[in-house]
């Protein structure tokens, strides 16, 4: 999907307070492969081809296998992920596709067994920044395969 409208351009303020959410998140403590694994759970749901293809570069760069990108979309049925990062892919789909259920407090609580509220905060905060961007790319266009790895890093 080529670019429809530059959004870069259009508002950079818009543009560089996402960009100052991901200078946040990089500075988090956070690990960045988590981060980037969060990024391609969502950009799956949302389809987001150019964002799938930027955070599977960008997951490599950090040092994600690739069995693990392969099959990230079926999670649950490997052995692949652990029980922290099985956390925060639940916790990123129920946030992604807005479950409003007991679920979620189920998922908040196994989050809570693994990481602070600061942590959750700051995950949760990784999970809208990219559903942000998605929806950019959704509306506006991108040149998929134009991204080079650690090009925003």
């Amino acid at each position: 999907m080529p670019l429809k409208l530059n959004y870069f351009d259009a508002n950079s303020g818009v543009v560089k307070l996402l960009m100052q959410i991901e200078q946040h998140l990089a500075e988090s403590g956070i690990d960045k492969k988590l981060i980037e694994l969060i990024k391609m759970r969502a950009s799956q749901l949302n389809q987001c081809a150019y964002c799938l293809d930027m955070h599977s570069k960008d997951a490599r760069l950090q040092g994600e296998t690739e069995q693990r990108l392969y099959t990230l979309s079926a999670w649950r049925q490997t052995d692949f992920f652990n029980e922290p990062e099985q956390a925060v892919l639940a916790w990123t789909e129920a946030l992604t596709q807005i479950t409003h259920s007991a679920e979620v407090d189920a998922i908040r609580e196994t989050m809570q067994v693994y990481f602070s509220d600061c942590q959750i905060v700051d995950i949760t905060l990784a999970i809208c920044n990219i559903n942000s961007w998605n929806r950019f790319v959704a509306g506006f266009g991108a040149n998929v395969g134009s991204y080079s790895p650690g090009q925003y890093q």
